[in-house]
């Protein structure tokens, strides 16, 4: 009996029965693309003369794979077949390097001597061989508590999508910020332990590949910004130091990145940027706040901390360093005055003996000095005893006398003998 793959399939409409014996399974049950797929039949009955493969949801000549005459092995391919399929003498059919395109419904119908159809269903999902995602990230570099992180794992595939933090599957409560289906990741309010590796991974039940780590910053601080002394002690609000002493103060402070240092000495900007500032020969001139800002460029934040640096309370003979110790013609020299009074009323500078016509200047109560006979417009008086003597010339060597008077009426004079050097 000749059978035509389109006019049995016409014929057996009247026919058509769903056998329920019928069983189509896929071997192996998993597959990967790649892979030769058998689909296997089993509960046939009778003597067959037929079998018609079709890929879809309905029996239509459309999704005919390929017809099968038993008696003759005759098969005779249809509009849906793609080149791999092949129908054994037992009905199944064999996929050559399955693809994830063969997967969907498969309809098995059978033709017997009696003209009557059966039908067997079953179902085949190939899986494909996933390729790495990627992270993308809105942005890499967060500031805490202000930025909102969204992360996407991108990826053509429909798989199943599982996350990554520094290596270990993603902690609970990053968790909470997953869309349903997995695949964006937000955390609204960014948290300073929540910067790391991030990455994804895609996976089906043959495959699983994982995305190249994309690194998190989150900025933060300055917090609890402090000063130490000799980068170990931790100094409360004053600091007692010998005098002709050295001390180094560290700022310290909970930053990331690393904050920018500015350091004030009694309100005053100093030229130091770094972590930490030296004080070198300790003198009453060195007495005071001493004040470090941290600022942090990527958070704009900033924090401060201030300390009180003070001569111990010994007794410390008064004297008077020049600096610079050689001065040269046509430079600036400060007569430095170390271990003044602290209850110091008045001074008066004099360039030779202590008499009137030799005063220079005098500093009175006010804080304001006031020139006298001997100013030549050069001279300048500090509040803590210095003298400045700017554009020296060779005449202005010899002796100066410093005169002060305390509270308590104690007088106390010192004298020292500049020397000018020429110019060479």
């Amino acid at each position: 009996m000749a059978l035509a793959g389109c006019s049995w399939l016409l014929l057996s409409a009247a026919f058509l029965s769903t056998g329920a014996e019928i069983a189509i399974t896929p071997e192996p049950e998993q597959p990967a693309e790649g892979d030769n797929v058998t689909l296997a039949v089993r509960g046939l009955s009778g003597e067959l003369l037929a079998y018609s493969w079709y890929a879809g949801p309905t029996v239509s000549l459309a999704h005919l794979v390929s017809s099968y005459i038993v008696s003759t092995g005759d098969e005779t391919p249809g509009p849906a077949h793609t080149g791999r399929e092949a129908v054994r003498p037992d009905g199944s059919l064999d996929i050559q390097g399955a693809l994830p395109g063969h997967s969907g419904t498969y309809i098995l119908q059978t033709l017997n001597r009696q003209l009557q159809t059966e039908v067997g269903y079953g179902h085949l999902r190939v899986y494909e061989i996933l390729a790495p995602p990627a992270v993308i990230a809105n942005s890499t570099e967060l500031v805490e508590r202000r930025d909102t992180l969204r992360l996407v794992c991108s990826s053509p595939s429909p798989a199943e999508v599982r996350w990554f933090f520094n290596g270990e599957a993603l902690p609970i409560a990053l968790r909470l910020g997953l869309s349903p289906d997995g695949r964006v990741l937000t955390r609204h309010g960014i948290r300073r332990e929540e910067a790391g590796a991030y990455q994804c991974e895609v996976r089906n039940p043959v495959s699983a590949s994982r995305s190249e780590p994309v690194n998190l910053n989150v900025y933060y601080g300055p917090e609890r910004v402090a000063i130490l002394q000799d980068s170990t002690t931790l100094t409360g609000c004053t600091i007692k130091v010998d005098f002709n002493a050295s001390l180094t103060l560290w700022c310290v402070s909970r930053s990331c990145p690393e904050p920018e240092y500015v350091w004030a000495f009694n309100g005053r900007a100093l030229k130091n940027g770094h972590d930490h500032l030296n004080i070198s020969g300790m003198t009453a001139a060195q007495e005071g706040t001493y004040t470090c800002i941290a600022k942090n460029p990527k958070t704009l934040l900033s924090g401060s901390a201030s300390v009180v640096v003070k001569l111990t309370a010994a007794v410390v003979a008064m004297s008077i360093v020049p600096v610079p110790t050689k001065p040269t013609e046509g430079q600036d020299v400060t007569l430095t005055v170390q271990g003044y009074p602290k209850d110091l009323l008045v001074y008066t500078w004099y360039r030779g003996p202590a008499s009137e016509p030799n005063r220079l200047l005098s500093q009175l109560p006010s804080g304001n000095w006031i020139a006298g006979p001997a100013h030549t417009g050069r001279e300048v008086g500090f509040a803590n005893c210095s003298l400045l003597v700017q554009k020296l010339n060779l005449t202005d060597a010899g002796r100066y006398t410093l005169k002060t008077v305390t509270l308590q009426g104690k007088t106390e004079t010192l004298e020292l003998e500049l020397q000018v050097a020429p110019l060479e």
